[in-house]
Protein backbone atom coordinates (compact mmCIF):
# COMPACT_ATOMS: atom_id res chain seq x y z
CA UNK A 1 0.00 0.00 0.00
CA UNK A 2 2.89 2.36 0.76
CA UNK A 3 4.39 1.60 -2.66
CA UNK A 4 1.10 2.27 -4.46
CA UNK A 5 0.55 5.48 -2.49
CA UNK A 6 3.99 6.65 -3.61
CA UNK A 7 3.13 5.92 -7.24
CA UNK A 8 -0.05 7.98 -6.87
CA UNK A 9 1.93 10.97 -5.53
CA UNK A 10 4.60 10.86 -8.25
CA UNK A 11 2.89 9.08 -11.14
CA UNK A 12 5.33 10.63 -13.63
CA UNK A 13 7.95 8.36 -12.01
CA UNK A 14 5.70 5.30 -11.97
CA UNK A 15 6.70 1.84 -13.22
CA UNK A 16 7.04 0.77 -16.85
CA UNK A 17 4.35 -1.90 -17.03
CA UNK A 18 4.31 -3.32 -20.54
CA UNK A 19 1.16 -4.82 -22.07
CA UNK A 20 0.90 -6.99 -25.15
CA UNK A 21 -2.65 -6.16 -26.15
CA UNK A 22 -4.99 -5.20 -28.92
CA UNK A 23 -8.58 -4.17 -28.43
CA UNK A 24 -10.81 -2.65 -25.77
CA UNK A 25 -10.31 -5.19 -22.95
CA UNK A 26 -7.66 -2.94 -21.36
CA UNK A 27 -9.56 0.35 -21.69
CA UNK A 28 -10.77 0.42 -18.09
CA UNK A 29 -7.45 -0.74 -16.66
CA UNK A 30 -5.58 1.89 -18.71
CA UNK A 31 -7.81 4.64 -17.29
CA UNK A 32 -7.03 3.43 -13.73
CA UNK A 33 -3.29 3.07 -14.29
CA UNK A 34 -2.67 6.66 -15.36
CA UNK A 35 -3.42 7.69 -11.76
CA UNK A 36 -0.32 5.75 -10.67
CA UNK A 37 2.08 5.74 -13.61
CA UNK A 38 2.65 7.78 -16.74
CA UNK A 39 5.13 5.22 -18.05
CA UNK A 40 3.07 2.18 -19.00
CA UNK A 41 3.92 0.70 -22.41
CA UNK A 42 1.26 -0.65 -24.77
CA UNK A 43 2.28 -2.76 -27.75
CA UNK A 44 -0.77 -2.94 -29.99
CA UNK A 45 -1.72 -5.34 -32.77
CA UNK A 46 -2.34 -3.43 -36.04
CA UNK A 47 -4.08 -6.30 -37.83
CA UNK A 48 -7.79 -5.45 -37.46
CA UNK A 49 -9.57 -6.23 -40.73
CA UNK A 50 -13.16 -5.29 -39.93
CA UNK A 51 -15.34 -2.19 -39.64
CA UNK A 52 -13.90 1.26 -40.24
CA UNK A 53 -10.32 -0.05 -40.14
CA UNK A 54 -11.00 -2.38 -43.07
CA UNK A 55 -12.13 0.50 -45.29
CA UNK A 56 -9.05 2.56 -44.46
CA UNK A 57 -6.73 -0.41 -44.96
CA UNK A 58 -8.28 -1.17 -48.35
CA UNK A 59 -8.12 2.48 -49.46
CA UNK A 60 -4.53 3.15 -48.37
CA UNK A 61 -2.80 -0.27 -47.95
CA UNK A 62 -1.90 0.43 -44.35
CA UNK A 63 -1.88 -1.24 -40.93
CA UNK A 64 -5.01 -0.93 -38.82
CA UNK A 65 -5.15 2.24 -36.74
CA UNK A 66 -8.31 1.79 -34.63
CA UNK A 67 -6.86 0.00 -31.61
CA UNK A 68 -3.98 2.48 -31.47
CA UNK A 69 -6.45 5.38 -31.42
CA UNK A 70 -8.53 3.65 -28.74
CA UNK A 71 -5.53 3.17 -26.44
CA UNK A 72 -4.22 6.72 -26.97
CA UNK A 73 -7.59 8.08 -25.88
CA UNK A 74 -7.75 5.72 -22.88
CA UNK A 75 -4.38 7.04 -21.69
CA UNK A 76 -5.14 10.72 -22.40
CA UNK A 77 -5.29 13.10 -19.46
CA UNK A 78 -8.93 14.21 -19.65
CA UNK A 79 -8.55 16.71 -16.82
CA UNK A 80 -6.85 19.13 -19.24
CA UNK A 81 -9.07 21.59 -21.12
CA UNK A 82 -9.58 20.49 -24.70
CA UNK A 83 -8.79 16.81 -24.16
CA UNK A 84 -12.38 15.68 -23.40
CA UNK A 85 -13.51 17.57 -26.50
CA UNK A 86 -10.87 15.86 -28.65
CA UNK A 87 -11.84 12.51 -27.09
CA UNK A 88 -15.48 13.09 -28.06
CA UNK A 89 -14.52 13.96 -31.65
CA UNK A 90 -12.13 11.02 -32.02
CA UNK A 91 -14.74 8.62 -30.64
CA UNK A 92 -17.44 9.87 -33.02
CA UNK A 93 -18.53 7.69 -35.91
CA UNK A 94 -20.49 8.97 -38.87
CA UNK A 95 -23.98 7.44 -39.20
CA UNK A 96 -24.21 3.95 -40.66
CA UNK A 97 -27.62 4.67 -42.17
CA UNK A 98 -27.24 7.85 -44.19
CA UNK A 99 -26.99 8.69 -47.87
CA UNK A 100 -23.67 9.35 -49.60
CA UNK A 101 -24.65 13.01 -49.89
CA UNK A 102 -25.59 13.32 -46.20
CA UNK A 103 -22.33 11.74 -45.11
CA UNK A 104 -20.28 13.97 -47.40
CA UNK A 105 -22.12 17.05 -46.08
CA UNK A 106 -21.48 16.15 -42.43
CA UNK A 107 -17.83 15.40 -43.10
CA UNK A 108 -17.49 18.79 -44.81
CA UNK A 109 -18.95 20.41 -41.68
CA UNK A 110 -16.34 18.62 -39.59
CA UNK A 111 -13.57 19.68 -41.97
CA UNK A 112 -14.57 23.38 -41.99
CA UNK A 113 -14.84 23.47 -38.18
CA UNK A 114 -18.56 24.26 -37.98
CA UNK A 115 -19.60 20.85 -36.61
CA UNK A 116 -20.67 20.96 -32.92
CA UNK A 117 -18.02 18.41 -31.99
CA UNK A 118 -15.24 20.53 -33.49
CA UNK A 119 -16.18 24.03 -32.34
CA UNK A 120 -15.33 23.55 -28.61
CA UNK A 121 -11.78 22.28 -29.30
CA UNK A 122 -9.31 25.08 -28.50
CA UNK A 123 -6.66 26.31 -30.90
CA UNK A 124 -3.99 25.42 -31.91
CA UNK A 125 -5.05 21.79 -31.45
CA UNK A 126 -8.22 22.39 -33.46
CA UNK A 127 -6.21 23.69 -36.41
CA UNK A 128 -3.89 20.66 -36.40
CA UNK A 129 -6.87 18.31 -36.41
CA UNK A 130 -8.64 20.28 -39.16
CA UNK A 131 -5.45 20.19 -41.24
CA UNK A 132 -5.42 16.39 -41.11
CA UNK A 133 -9.15 16.11 -41.78
CA UNK A 134 -8.85 18.30 -44.89
CA UNK A 135 -5.79 16.41 -46.04
CA UNK A 136 -7.76 13.17 -45.78
CA UNK A 137 -10.59 14.70 -47.79
CA UNK A 138 -8.10 15.53 -50.55
CA UNK A 139 -6.41 12.12 -50.54
CA UNK A 140 -9.34 9.74 -50.10
CA UNK A 141 -10.71 7.74 -53.03
CA UNK A 142 -13.75 9.37 -54.66
CA UNK A 143 -15.95 6.43 -53.66
CA UNK A 144 -14.71 6.17 -50.06
CA UNK A 145 -17.48 4.75 -47.86
CA UNK A 146 -18.00 7.04 -44.85
CA UNK A 147 -20.72 4.90 -43.25
CA UNK A 148 -19.67 4.20 -39.67
CA UNK A 149 -16.30 5.88 -40.22
CA UNK A 150 -14.38 6.80 -37.06
CA UNK A 151 -13.20 10.43 -37.09
CA UNK A 152 -10.25 9.54 -34.86
CA UNK A 153 -9.17 6.81 -37.29
CA UNK A 154 -9.45 9.26 -40.19
CA UNK A 155 -7.30 11.87 -38.43
CA UNK A 156 -4.55 9.36 -37.57
CA UNK A 157 -4.66 7.90 -41.09
CA UNK A 158 -4.15 11.34 -42.57
CA UNK A 159 -1.16 11.91 -40.30
CA UNK A 160 0.24 8.53 -41.32
CA UNK A 161 0.02 9.53 -44.98
CA UNK A 162 1.50 12.97 -44.35
CA UNK A 163 4.51 11.52 -42.52
CA UNK A 164 5.53 9.32 -45.46
CA UNK A 165 3.52 6.32 -44.24
CA UNK A 166 5.25 6.26 -40.85
CA UNK A 167 3.00 5.73 -37.84
CA UNK A 168 5.34 6.74 -35.00
CA UNK A 169 5.44 10.49 -35.81
CA UNK A 170 1.65 10.83 -35.81
CA UNK A 171 1.38 8.82 -32.57
CA UNK A 172 3.97 11.17 -31.03
CA UNK A 173 2.09 14.26 -32.25
CA UNK A 174 -1.28 13.25 -30.86
CA UNK A 175 0.25 11.82 -27.67
CA UNK A 176 1.67 15.27 -26.96
CA UNK A 177 -1.54 16.99 -28.01
CA UNK A 178 -3.82 15.13 -25.58
CA UNK A 179 -1.11 14.44 -22.98
CA UNK A 180 -1.11 10.66 -23.23
CA UNK A 181 0.17 9.19 -19.97
CA UNK A 182 2.10 6.27 -21.40
CA UNK A 183 3.71 4.90 -24.55
CA UNK A 184 1.63 3.37 -27.37
CA UNK A 185 3.24 1.61 -30.32
CA UNK A 186 2.15 -0.94 -32.91
CA UNK A 187 4.17 -4.11 -32.46
CA UNK A 188 4.94 -3.90 -36.18
CA UNK A 189 4.09 -1.20 -38.74
CA UNK A 190 3.48 -3.29 -41.86
CA UNK A 191 0.26 -3.98 -43.76
CA UNK A 192 -0.08 -7.61 -42.69
CA UNK A 193 -3.11 -9.72 -41.88
CA UNK A 194 -3.75 -12.39 -39.28
CA UNK A 195 -4.34 -15.91 -40.53
CA UNK A 196 -5.21 -19.10 -38.65
CA UNK A 197 -5.24 -22.76 -39.51
CA UNK A 198 -8.04 -24.60 -37.71
CA UNK A 199 -7.95 -28.14 -36.39
CA UNK A 200 -10.34 -29.16 -39.19
CA UNK A 201 -7.85 -27.91 -41.82
CA UNK A 202 -9.64 -24.67 -42.72
CA UNK A 203 -7.59 -21.52 -43.29
CA UNK A 204 -9.09 -18.18 -42.23
CA UNK A 205 -7.46 -14.86 -43.13
CA UNK A 206 -8.59 -11.64 -41.47
CA UNK A 207 -8.77 -10.78 -37.79
CA UNK A 208 -12.49 -9.93 -37.88
CA UNK A 209 -13.24 -13.46 -39.10
CA UNK A 210 -11.34 -14.99 -36.18
CA UNK A 211 -12.70 -13.04 -33.20
CA UNK A 212 -16.35 -14.05 -33.55
CA UNK A 213 -17.48 -10.43 -33.05
CA UNK A 214 -18.57 -9.52 -36.59
CA UNK A 215 -19.15 -13.01 -38.00
CA UNK A 216 -20.14 -16.42 -36.72
CA UNK A 217 -17.59 -17.74 -34.18
CA UNK A 218 -15.12 -20.38 -35.32
CA UNK A 219 -16.41 -23.94 -34.91
CA UNK A 220 -13.03 -25.66 -34.68
CA UNK A 221 -9.98 -25.03 -32.53
CA UNK A 222 -7.07 -22.91 -33.75
CA UNK A 223 -4.03 -25.06 -34.55
CA UNK A 224 -1.74 -22.28 -35.76
CA UNK A 225 -1.77 -18.49 -36.06
CA UNK A 226 0.52 -16.55 -38.38
CA UNK A 227 0.82 -13.42 -40.55
CA UNK A 228 0.06 -13.17 -44.25
CA UNK A 229 0.91 -10.37 -46.67
CA UNK A 230 -2.70 -9.97 -47.80
CA UNK A 231 -6.18 -11.36 -47.26
CA UNK A 232 -6.03 -12.97 -50.69
CA UNK A 233 -2.77 -14.85 -50.13
CA UNK A 234 -2.55 -17.42 -47.29
CA UNK A 235 1.24 -17.74 -47.54
CA UNK A 236 3.00 -17.07 -44.23
CA UNK A 237 5.35 -14.12 -43.79
CA UNK A 238 7.82 -13.91 -40.91
CA UNK A 239 8.74 -10.26 -40.24
CA UNK A 240 11.34 -9.21 -37.70
CA UNK A 241 10.50 -6.83 -34.88
CA UNK A 242 12.26 -3.47 -34.89
CA UNK A 243 15.04 -2.72 -32.42
CA UNK A 244 13.02 0.12 -30.83
CA UNK A 245 10.22 -2.33 -29.94
CA UNK A 246 12.71 -4.78 -28.46
CA UNK A 247 14.28 -1.91 -26.51
CA UNK A 248 10.89 -1.05 -24.98
CA UNK A 249 10.48 -4.69 -23.94
CA UNK A 250 13.94 -4.84 -22.38
CA UNK A 251 13.31 -1.67 -20.33
CA UNK A 252 9.98 -2.82 -18.82
CA UNK A 253 9.61 -3.25 -15.05
CA UNK A 254 6.77 -5.76 -15.51
CA UNK A 255 5.55 -7.57 -18.64
CA UNK A 256 1.87 -8.46 -18.79
CA UNK A 257 0.00 -10.78 -21.16
CA UNK A 258 -3.45 -9.48 -20.25
CA UNK A 259 -7.04 -10.55 -20.64
CA UNK A 260 -8.60 -9.99 -24.06
CA UNK A 261 -8.88 -11.96 -27.28
CA UNK A 262 -6.31 -14.68 -26.73
CA UNK A 263 -5.05 -15.26 -30.27
CA UNK A 264 -5.78 -11.96 -32.04
CA UNK A 265 -4.53 -9.74 -29.20
CA UNK A 266 -1.91 -11.55 -27.12
CA UNK A 267 -0.44 -14.21 -29.43
CA UNK A 268 -0.60 -11.95 -32.50
CA UNK A 269 1.74 -9.52 -30.71
CA UNK A 270 4.32 -12.29 -30.29
CA UNK A 271 4.51 -13.26 -33.98
CA UNK A 272 7.28 -10.89 -35.18
CA UNK A 273 10.68 -12.56 -34.79
CA UNK A 274 12.73 -11.34 -31.84
CA UNK A 275 9.86 -10.56 -29.46
CA UNK A 276 10.20 -13.73 -27.37
CA UNK A 277 13.97 -13.40 -27.13
CA UNK A 278 13.71 -9.76 -26.02
CA UNK A 279 11.24 -10.81 -23.30
CA UNK A 280 13.59 -13.55 -22.08
CA UNK A 281 16.48 -11.08 -21.84
CA UNK A 282 14.57 -8.90 -19.38
CA UNK A 283 14.65 -10.38 -15.86
CA UNK A 284 11.56 -8.45 -14.71
CA UNK A 285 8.41 -10.36 -13.62
CA UNK A 286 6.13 -11.61 -16.42
CA UNK A 287 2.48 -12.34 -15.73
CA UNK A 288 -0.42 -13.87 -17.68
CA UNK A 289 -4.01 -12.92 -16.84
CA UNK A 290 -6.41 -15.48 -18.37
CA UNK A 291 -9.87 -14.38 -19.43
CA UNK A 292 -12.64 -14.98 -16.97
CA UNK A 293 -15.57 -16.02 -19.11
CA UNK A 294 -16.00 -16.98 -22.74
CA UNK A 295 -13.51 -16.12 -25.48
CA UNK A 296 -14.71 -17.33 -28.91
CA UNK A 297 -11.10 -17.65 -30.10
CA UNK A 298 -10.26 -20.34 -27.53
CA UNK A 299 -12.75 -22.89 -28.87
CA UNK A 300 -12.17 -26.23 -27.12
CA UNK A 301 -9.25 -24.91 -25.04
CA UNK A 302 -8.75 -25.15 -21.29
CA UNK A 303 -6.84 -22.50 -19.36
CA UNK A 304 -3.85 -24.91 -19.30
CA UNK A 305 -4.06 -25.23 -23.09
CA UNK A 306 -3.83 -21.45 -23.31
CA UNK A 307 -0.78 -21.34 -21.03
CA UNK A 308 1.00 -23.97 -23.14
CA UNK A 309 0.20 -22.13 -26.39
CA UNK A 310 1.43 -18.87 -24.87
CA UNK A 311 4.70 -20.55 -23.87
CA UNK A 312 5.10 -22.08 -27.33
CA UNK A 313 4.89 -18.71 -29.11
CA UNK A 314 7.06 -16.99 -26.50
CA UNK A 315 9.81 -19.58 -27.05
CA UNK A 316 9.38 -19.99 -30.80
CA UNK A 317 12.48 -17.85 -31.51
CA UNK A 318 14.69 -19.98 -29.33
CA UNK A 319 13.66 -23.37 -27.92
CA UNK A 320 16.46 -23.14 -25.33
CA UNK A 321 14.64 -20.33 -23.49
CA UNK A 322 13.42 -21.51 -20.10
CA UNK A 323 9.70 -21.22 -19.40
CA UNK A 324 10.20 -19.05 -16.31
CA UNK A 325 12.29 -16.59 -18.37
CA UNK A 326 9.19 -15.59 -20.35
CA UNK A 327 6.41 -16.38 -17.86
CA UNK A 328 6.69 -16.23 -14.07
CA UNK A 329 3.14 -15.72 -12.75
CA UNK A 330 -0.44 -16.72 -13.62
CA UNK A 331 -3.05 -14.45 -12.03
CA UNK A 332 -6.39 -16.13 -11.32
CA UNK A 333 -9.41 -15.60 -9.09
CA UNK A 334 -10.49 -19.09 -8.09
CA UNK A 335 -13.44 -17.67 -6.14
CA UNK A 336 -15.23 -15.87 -8.98
CA UNK A 337 -13.30 -16.57 -12.18
CA UNK A 338 -15.06 -18.53 -14.91
CA UNK A 339 -12.08 -20.46 -16.28
CA UNK A 340 -12.37 -23.50 -18.51
CA UNK A 341 -10.66 -26.32 -16.64
CA UNK A 342 -8.33 -26.35 -13.66
CA UNK A 343 -4.85 -24.87 -13.39
CA UNK A 344 -2.22 -27.61 -13.02
CA UNK A 345 -0.08 -26.19 -10.22
CA UNK A 346 2.35 -29.13 -10.25
CA UNK A 347 3.05 -28.80 -14.00
CA UNK A 348 3.61 -25.06 -13.61
CA UNK A 349 5.75 -25.40 -10.49
CA UNK A 350 8.13 -27.78 -12.29
CA UNK A 351 8.70 -24.99 -14.81
CA UNK A 352 9.25 -22.27 -12.25
CA UNK A 353 5.84 -20.64 -12.80
CA UNK A 354 3.78 -19.54 -9.79
CA UNK A 355 0.05 -19.07 -9.29
CA UNK A 356 -1.22 -15.82 -7.78
CA UNK A 357 -4.80 -16.36 -6.60
CA UNK A 358 -6.50 -13.08 -5.65
CA UNK A 359 -10.03 -11.58 -5.86
CA UNK A 360 -9.57 -9.59 -9.09
CA UNK A 361 -12.82 -10.47 -10.87
CA UNK A 362 -15.64 -7.92 -10.84
CA UNK A 363 -18.15 -8.89 -8.17
CA UNK A 364 -21.15 -7.98 -10.36
CA UNK A 365 -19.91 -8.88 -13.86
CA UNK A 366 -17.90 -12.06 -13.43
CA UNK A 367 -16.91 -12.04 -17.10
CA UNK A 368 -14.75 -8.96 -16.37
CA UNK A 369 -11.86 -8.08 -14.11
CA UNK A 370 -12.09 -5.32 -11.52
CA UNK A 371 -9.81 -2.64 -12.98
CA UNK A 372 -8.95 -1.06 -9.63
CA UNK A 373 -7.96 -4.34 -7.97
CA UNK A 374 -6.07 -5.48 -11.05
CA UNK A 375 -4.13 -2.22 -11.25
CA UNK A 376 -3.05 -2.60 -7.61
CA UNK A 377 -1.81 -6.16 -8.18
CA UNK A 378 0.25 -5.14 -11.22
CA UNK A 379 1.67 -2.09 -9.47
CA UNK A 380 2.71 -4.20 -6.47
CA UNK A 381 4.59 -6.63 -8.76
CA UNK A 382 6.38 -3.97 -10.82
Amino acid sequence: KIRIARFRRVSELGPRILFFSGGTALHGLSRKLIRFTHNSIHLITPFDSGGSSAKLRKAFSMPAIGDIRNRLMALADQSVRGNPEIYALFAYRLPRKASFRELASEFDQICDGSHPLVRPIPDPRKQIILHHLRLFRDKKPEDFDFRGASIGNIVLTSGYLEYDRKIDPVIFLYSRMVEVRGVVRPVISKDYHLAVELANGDIIIGQHLITGKETRPIASGIRKIYLSASRENPQEVKPHSKSKIKDLIKKADLICYPMGSFFSSIIANLLPAGIGTAISENDCPKIYIPNTGHDPETYGMTVMDQIKVLLYYLKRDNKKIMDHDVLKFILIDSGKGGYNGEVDKTWLSHRGIEIIDLPVVDSEQTSRHDSNRLAQVLLSLS
